[in-house]
């Protein structure tokens, strides 16, 4: 029988040796851009790791592995067609300026080290929902699924209605409120929290997998207050005229209707 020690020990060195060879990738092609597509596939391996190593209830490990694989795999896809071809991005083009030749090293520890930890950290919920034996997939996973549907919904939708609208050539520097954007400013990254949200549900129905609901906690802290909306919106308000206008009226996670 695997304990919750074996899987979070696999879980870390599957990040571990993912994170180093994306790094040493990135020095070759001198782009750092390519850990954020990995982002969202490393936690797909994370979750076919925990599959594989642990050994309990079949239904609540395959219902959590699924989850993350649609979730992982969309968004490595999203990234991947937006940012292959465009260069690296603005974040880590700074990086690259203000360390010089010391950014390869710098990065290690900063960008991939630090990514793989949140990984690991965020995906508890992951590992240890798939551990426990008893009890049974029930009511409380279902739950689970249901807010995870949502949040992919918002997620997915939201993407393809900012692709469209960025796609045409008289939307150049004009802000995108329509559809999903009109009930909140981000939300892709709302999408992308209560998907966390839904999967920390499925996985507290072992007792165990409770612990999830840190990752879930963790990853909408990061959504909000650092790489997410805090983030964005500081340049959005520097580029994109009536900006200030879109925020006045509209949500800036919590999906809502518009003011006025």
């Amino acid at each position: 029988m695997s304990s919750s020690a074996d899987v979070m020990l696999a879980s870390a060195i599957a990040i571990a040796v993912l994170m180093f060879a994306t790094w040493v990738v990135s020095v070759v092609i001198k782009n750092a851009s390519i850990v954020d597509i990995v982002w969202g596939s490393g936690f797909v391996v994370v979750a076919w790791v925990s599959y594989a190593v642990a050994d309990g209830d079949d239904t609540r490990r395959i219902v959590i592995a699924l989850m993350v694989t649609l979730w992982g795999l969309r968004l490595a896809g999203y990234l991947a067609k937006r940012n292959i071809g465009h260069g690296e991005d603005y974040r880590y083009r700074a990086m690259r300026k203000h360390w010089g030749a010391r950014f390869p090293i710098v990065s290690l520890v900063t960008v991939f080290l630090l990514q793989g930890v949140l990984m690991w950290v965020v995906s508890i919920g992951v590992q240890l929902g798939q551990v426990p034996a008893t009890p049974s997939f029930g009511p409380i996973g279902t739950m689970g699924i249901l807010v995870w549907m949502v949040g992919l919904a918002f997620e997915a939708v939201g993407d393809l209605q900012l692709s469209r609208f960025k796609a045409d050539p008289a939307n150049a520097g004009k802000v995108m409120d329509k559809g999903l954007w009109s009930l909140t400013r981000h939300p892709n990254y709302f999408g992308d929290s209560l998907v966390w949200w839904g999967i920390a549900i499925v996985a507290a129905e072992s007792g165990l997998g409770a612990w999830g609901f840190l990752g879930a906690a963790v990853m909408n802290f990061l959504l909000v207050r650092v790489s997410g909306v805090a983030l964005l919106e500081k340049s959005l308000s520097k580029r994109k005229e009536g900006y200030a206008d879109y925020v006045a009226r509209t949500s800036a996670f919590l999906p809502r209707p518009p003011k006025g």
